[in-house]
């Protein structure tokens, strides 16, 4: 089965690396990075008003693809909750010597607790690995999205650079 955004929801690596948001494998494994998956151009730019630093961009039409600021960008999550299409994330592969953090936007009940151990799944919602989830935020102010934060083995970065699925 050929996987694309029209026909799973999730978009192919070729269509993620078209996206002028998606940082370079450099640039994921500096630190937090924030990882845009918009691929369409649809007037939309939650992002950019929720950006602290200014580091996300749309431009003078609404339409525009984000662009992302590296340097600018703190991966403060702001933009996550802010998403209406849940089309944003951070990835931290420096957190730990063993572990990576995955923040994403979640929109299902009950929400977890830190602590729990839960099943991570691929964009395609295969089972990858168990992971602990680290933190629930949960903003309440103007109805935005939660988002979870997850700890899981470093070793799946590895293997998902080598099956080329982030990549």
């Amino acid at each position: 089965m050929e996987y694309s955004l029209k026909t799973t929801g999730a978009p192919t690596l070729e269509e993620l690396h078209k996206s002028p948001a998606f940082p370079s494998r450099d640039q994921l494994c500096k630190g937090p990075v924030v990882i845009i998956e918009c691929i369409e151009e649809i007037p939309c730019n939650p992002c950019e008003a929720s950006c602290p630093k200014g580091a996300i961009t749309i431009g003078e039409s609404i339409t525009n693809l984000p662009e992302i600021d590296f340097e600018k960008c703190i991966a403060c999550g702001m933009c996550i909750a802010a998403c209406p299409g849940l089309a944003i994330y951070i990835k931290d592969y420096t957190y730990s010597d063993t572990n990576a953090l995955l923040s994403f936007p979640y929109e299902y009940y009950p929400l977890p607790n830190a602590g729990d151990i839960v099943e991570a799944v691929d964009r395609h919602g295969k089972s990858v690995c168990n992971a602990r989830v680290v933190k629930v935020q949960n903003p309440k102010v103007n109805d935005h999205t939660a988002v979870v934060t997850i700890e899981y083995p470093k070793e799946y970065f590895e293997e998902a650079v080598s099956m080329k699925r982030i990549f």
